[in-house]
């Protein structure tokens, strides 16, 4: 593998919509993408939630776009007035808004004659100089401009949308994790962990508690894109395990 390859791939995600903030709609977007991206090298950083407004759109993408690799944005590419995404990116790159044809000929495959309604039309506008991602569904497009991927919010959409762009974007080496479930509350094996932290800065060590059958218990996952550090890392772990007599088993999280 290259060094390139191996470079750590990151992104953050604009969910985009007053629906997620008010809670009349909750957000199946998120984990969904994170878990995509996990997948295939890329490290899901930073999440943030902004309104339909384009002054806070506008500040979060220029913002992120210049931390991470890739920004996607999901949500207000729609047909109606609140639907200000694409006009937000656009000011957001100092470019303007252009009708793309190839939007609008992708769109009459799905709208005939009439149908293709100048509300409708909306959605094949663009920034000037984006590429255009497959929507096979509903046809409207999203788009992609230099790192950053715009998607629509509708779930089954914007899964599909991914599934197209994905095979543009450049990927790291792929996460991967174990888990193990300790049978005492995280308080008892925080020191350790932290500890343990310390000793493999390159894994990252997590500790999610929970209770079942009346018992507090915690499940430690380690995370990392190197498998022999992972490796050592979990040898680590089940060593403090055995020392500490703590009651554990592998499992998922």
């Amino acid at each position: 593998m290259t060094d390139e390859a191996q470079k750590t791939v990151s992104a953050a995600l604009v969910v985009i919509g007053e629906e997620i903030l008010s809670g009349r709609t909750k957000d199946e977007n998120i984990a969904y993408i994170a878990a995509y991206l996990t997948r295939v090298g890329i490290q899901l950083r930073e999440v943030r939630v902004v309104a339909d407004v384009e002054t806070a759109i506008i500040a979060a993408v220029n913002e992120l776009r210049g931390i991470f690799t890739y920004v996607f944005a999901t949500g207000g590419i729609g047909p109606t007035h609140d639907d200000v995404t694409t006009d937000a990116i656009a000011k957001a790159f100092g470019v303007p808004v252009v009708v793309d044809p190839e939007a609008v000929a992708a769109m009459r495959k799905r709208y005939v004659g009439t149908e293709l309604t100048p509300a409708r039309l909306r959605m094949a506008r663009v920034p000037e100089g984006a590429s255009l991602i497959d929507n096979a569904i509903s046809r409207a497009p999203g788009f992609m401009i230099e790192n950053v991927i715009v998607m629509a919010g509708v779930p089954n959409i914007m899964q599909v949308m991914l599934d197209d762009v994905s095979r543009r974007l450049r990927k790291g080496c792929p996460m991967v994790s174990r888990s193990v479930r300790l049978d005492v509350p995280e308080g008892d094996a925080a020191d350790g962990l932290g500890a343990l932290q310390a000793a493999h800065p390159e894994v990252q060590i997590g500790s999610y508690p929970f209770f079942h059958n009346k018992r507090l218990g915690t499940y430690v996952v380690l995370r990392s894109t190197d498998e022999g550090k992972l490796a050592a890392a979990e040898i680590a772990l089940w060593k403090f395990i055995a020392e500490e007599g703590f009651p554990a088993a592998s499992g998922e999280r």
